[in-house]
């Protein structure tokens, strides 16, 4: 591995470490990290310890018993470049593991700002009366986004199909409110500027896409990159993450980064200016057999 290669990955490891830190309280168990969120929203998984050696199954089953007995997914990230060894270990303890392809963002391939077709980009504004429905329709359509993936075979079951393949604004709009808390957490996180949610809008059909970066220091990775299943091919992904991008970039982040969720989502961040540099792995507990 080139030098510049190993001080990439370094970088990637302390900021996947630092990141949840002042969100959660931390668990070490074995050579794993455990964040726990505290309060609501979206929880974390376990990670490997900085510095430690690889992850034992041990580990991984000591870690999977803990989250049961908190209640929490049992799921678990790494980069395979730093620890290899760790993808067979996941898989010996009882884990499907999902190799998504590793985007830095290339500055000088950046695509600029470009039009959108029926729809313009604009930042949720954490102090504007609006920011409670402007979250909420957001977060619905990553949730529906990400419910029928555009570059996955359809769910088996032909109605539930139907319904999250096609779903636009109405479906949109029924997202159910968000609590008080949940708000107020995401106020916070907002308002320090280290969190940003940009939005694709259509003047006539409301939020249609979404995207939000989360920065620790000068690093900084685009997460949650969705749109309305009825609002795709429209280029709303895409330019939604160059833009963001773009303004990380002006704001002195030195390093933009992203996950894909498999080689046609990665095309998809290539022609907007990311180029690939390694895998993200993502573990669950593997299905139990039909």
């Amino acid at each position: 591995m080139a030098p510049a290669d190993s001080d990439l990955f370094d970088r990637l490891e302390r900021f996947y470490d630092a990141l949840p830190r002042p969100w959660t309280r931390v668990e070490e168990i074995g050579s794993l990290v455990l964040f726990i969120r505290e309060g609501e929203g979206w929880p974390y998984y376990a990670r490997p310890r900085p510095g430690s050696h690889t992850p034992s199954a041990a580990d991984i089953l000591d870690t999977r018993a803990r989250q049961r007995e908190l209640g929490l997914p049992e799921t678990f990230e790494w980069v395979h470049e730093t620890t290899p060894d760790l993808l067979a270990v996941a898989r010996s303890a009882g884990l499907d593991v999902l190799l998504a392809p590793l985007l830095m963002l290339d500055p000088a391939a950046l695509v600029p700002d470009l039009p959108l077709r029926d729809a313009t980009i604009r930042y949720l504004d954490p102090a504007a009366n609006t920011f409670a429905d402007d979250l909420r329709h957001s977060r619905t359509v990553a949730r529906l986004g990400f419910a029928a993936p555009a570059y996955q075979p359809p769910f088996e079951v032909a109605e539930k199909t139907l319904v999250i393949d096609n779903a636009g604004p109405a479906e949109r709009d029924a997202g159910g409110a968000l609590t008080a808390e949940a708000l107020q957490q995401a106020r916070e996180m907002f308002a320090g500027g280290d969190y940003l949610t940009a939005v694709a809008e259509s003047p006539a059909e409301g939020i249609l896409a979404t995207a939000t970066s989360q920065r620790c220091g000068d690093v900084a990775e685009v997460v949650g990159v969705a749109t309305l299943p009825s609002a795709r091919r429209r280029g709303y992904a895409s330019q939604l993450t160059a833009t963001i991008a773009g303004r990380l970039l002006n704001e002195g982040v030195g390093l933009v980064f992203l996950s894909a969720g498999d080689d046609d989502v990665a095309r998809l961040y290539t022609r907007v200016g990311f180029r690939r540099v390694g895998t993200a792995c993502i573990a669950e507990p593997a299905s139990a057999p039909m």
